[in-house]
C-alpha cells in the first residue's frame, strides 16, 4: 500500500513535467466517435451515463468505454474493459494492452469523467490521441480543452452542459 503512494507521488511529477508540452488542438470536425473514461471508484452509474451520450445523438456503436477500478478482484468479470493502477509501470508507462489500444485510438472526443486526480488516469487522458477532451474543472486545467464545473454525482448536469457546449462550438 506505501509503494503505491510512492508510486503515485512519482508518477505525479512526471506528469507534471511533461504538462509544460501540451499541444492545443484546433480541429473543427464534428463529433462521430466518444471515447469515455470512467473512475468507477467514486460513480457507479455509467450506465445511464452512456444512455445519456445515446440520447443526445451519439450512436453506441461510436462509444468506446473504459473503467478504472482501485481494487481489482480476480475473479470477478466486468461488464466492460477494465483496468487499475497495477496496469502502470514505475516509468509511467502503461502495461495493459487494451488501455493502450484505448489510448492510442484517434476519438473526436475524449471525456474524461473522473473529478479526483489519480496518476493513471490523468496519464491517459494526457496521452490519448483524442482531438478534442473533455473533464471536469477540479482536475488539471492543462488536460481538457473543455472544463465543466460539477462533480461526477450529476452525470445528468454534466452531459448537458457537455452538449450544450459542443452546440456551440459547432462540433456536434
Amino acid at each position: 500500500m506505501f509503494l503505491n503512494y510512492i508510486k503515485d507521488f512519482f508518477l505525479k511529477r512526471i506528469l507534471k513535467n511533461n504538462l509544460h508540452n501540451v499541444k492545443s488542438s484546433s480541429s473543427l470536425n464534428a463529433i462521430k466517435t466518444v471515447g469515455l473514461l470512467i473512475d468507477e471508484s467514486y460513480f457507479f452509474e455509467k450506465e445511464s451515463l452512456i444512455k445519456e451520450l445515446i440520447f443526445n445523438g451519439v450512436l453506441e456503436s461510436d462509444i468506446k468505454t473504459i473503467v478504472y477500478r482501485d481494487k481489482l478482484k480476480k475473479n470477478e468479470e466486468y461488464s466492460l474493459p477494465t483496468f487499475g493502477i497495477k496496469d502502470l509501470d514505475w516509468k509511467s508507462d502503461i502495461t495493459n494492452e487494451v488501455v493502450s489500444n484505448f489510448i492510442n485510438q484517434k476519438f473526436d472526443l475524449l471525456i474524461s469523467y473522473y473529478d479526483v486526480e489519480k496518476a493513471i488516469l490523468l496519464t491517459i487522458t494526457h496521452n490519448s490521441k483524442a482531438q478534442f477532451k473533455v473533464g471536469f474543472s477540479s482536475v488539471d486545467k492543462r488536460l481538457n480543452h473543455l472544463m465543466i464545473n460539477t462533480n461526477a454525482e450529476n452525470h445528468k448536469v454534466f452531459t448537458h452542459e457537455l452538449f450544450r457546449y459542443l452546440k456551440i462550438l459547432n462540433k456536434i
